[in-house]
């Protein structure tokens, strides 16, 4: 059974033709045509922007220039997802100490 789950994820899959700064490019992907879209234009504006920082111009340099500051931008997303995860854990530990603790005082009472 799980080779046909495979074979039906191959079968979705297109292939998209596209350009990084000029630079023809062939993906197969399960992504539909508005997601590859997306990604072809941010990667196209990230090393774009990198060509234009780079003294010579050099595409395999502009093309690191772009990984690394998209790997940044995705470290520190992480980074602050996590920390809004930490606290909405310690939010929902306190809540719970709260219940736990109000259920023990209604018990008291009676």
């Amino acid at each position: 059974m799980a080779q046909t789950s495979t074979k039906e994820n191959s079968l979705k899959k297109k292939t998209f033709d596209f350009k990084i700064a000029g630079v023809s490019y062939k993906i197969k992907t399960s992504h539909d045509e508005q997601t590859v879209n997306e990604l072809v234009q941010l990667v196209n504006l990230k090393v774009n922007e990198a060509m234009k920082a780079t003294k010579n111009g050099s595409f395999q340099n502009a093309a690191v220039l772009a990984a690394l500051n998209m790997a940044e931008e995705m470290l520190l997303l992480k980074k602050r997802a996590q920390a809004e995860l930490e606290k909405l854990e310690h939010k929902a530990e306190k809540l719970s100490e709260d219940i736990e603790n109000s259920k023990m005082n209604k018990v008291s009472w009676n």
